[in-house]
């Protein structure tokens, strides 16, 4: 396992990260006995993040978390994140505040090492679609985390990169964050490239590039874009069902078919399937911190490790991209 720096926190986190969510489903709807086997094999192989949220299977994926990093004894970096409500808006601190102590009530933990916003940007704060603003982030958002700073609860805060590109940009660019996380594939590649003018999907505009500049770490989601880039139609029984879109097509469908695109990358040998091309795609980005797989399964994590092993894709691989990324236009 290769390990990466978390921006400035100087956290070096391991270049795959375990993620906790609902599309994998592991930590939500497996077995306890397979979950505490998954992350045991995890720790063996390397892996020192773990990333959950309270919103993933209404706080389920935390609970279990918990429940086997203390079963395992386990000395691992930890991340959660906390969404605001409509309830929330007349305290967006005392939102921020209530709802982190609740995620350590569920992870039996007295202190996690990352905490992020889990609801979308856009230019004006509208709680009842979870929409908050670039000045709320920046207000008494920032403010609550510095709070829980002191109290001991946190060591840094950051984001999850979702709502309008141009609100998430001036978020990164003020420098008050340490981490975003940042969808970033195959498919919608625009956080870490350029783009053509009539892109049709988010335009992300190398949101990475400004992360990095001022210092934040940047963790991937979305690498296999909820499974559209597994180029296989069927999903494992523990994995959620049906998966709308985040920053890529108008649905799965569409990433789905789009997926196509990017079989050269197979035919012509520089990897052995889809799954292994899209997460080596991701980590040859050098600007990225750590990118997180959703698992379903053991065979998943292992295979996650191996193509992480296998390093980043050729250059010639590389740059036969943006030819596919110019057909998706409107």
């Amino acid at each position: 396992m290769k390990y990466r720096s978390l921006g400035r926190t100087r956290l070096e986190v391991s270049e795959i990260g375990f993620g906790c969510g609902n599309v994998g489903g592991l930590m939500i709807r497996g077995e306890h006995g397979d979950q505490v086997k998954a992350v045991a094999r995890a720790m063996e192989l390397g892996i020192n993040y773990f990333d959950t949220a309270s919103q993933y299977g209404d706080g389920v994926s935390e609970t279990n978390l918990g429940l086997v990093l203390n079963e395992l004894k386990a000395d691992v970096y930890v991340g959660t994140k906390y969404r605001l409500t409509s309830q929330d808006d007349s305290d967006i601190k005392g939102g921020v505040i209530a709802s982190v102590d609740a995620s350590l009530s569920r992870l039996g933990r007295d202190h996690v090492n990352l905490i992020q916003l889990h609801n979308r940007l856009a230019p004006r704060r509208d709680l009842s679609t979870g929409t908050l603003s670039v000045e709320d982030v920046l207000g008494e958002v920032v403010d609550a985390t510095e709070t829980l700073k002191s109290q001991g609860k946190i060591d840094f805060w950051g984001l999850t990169g979702v709502g309008e590109p141009e609100s998430l940009n001036r978020v990164v660019d003020s420098g008050a964050l340490y981490s975003i996380q940042t969808v970033y594939n195959l498919i919608n590649a625009s956080a870490g490239a350029d783009v053509v003018p009539d892109f049709d999907m988010p335009d992300y505009k190398k949101m990475i590039d400004g992360a990095n500049a001022t210092g934040m770490g940047v963790i991937v989601i979305r690498v296999l874009a909820a499974g559209a880039l597994t180029g296989v139609a069927e999903r494992d029984p523990v994995a959620v069902p049906t998966v709308a879109p985040i920053g890529s097509g108008r649905d799965y469908q569409q990433d789905f078919d789009r997926s196509s695109g990017f079989r050269f990358l197979v035919d012509d040998g520089f990897a052995d399937d889809l799954v292994e091309a899209s997460v080596r795609f991701a980590l040859s980005n050098s600007k990225v911190s750590t990118v997180l797989v959703g698992y379903s399964n053991m065979d998943h994590l292992e295979q996650s490790i191996q193509f992480a092993d296998k390093g980043p894709l050729p250059s010639e691989a590389l740059d036969r991209l943006p030819a596919v990324w110019s057909q998706f236009v409107g």
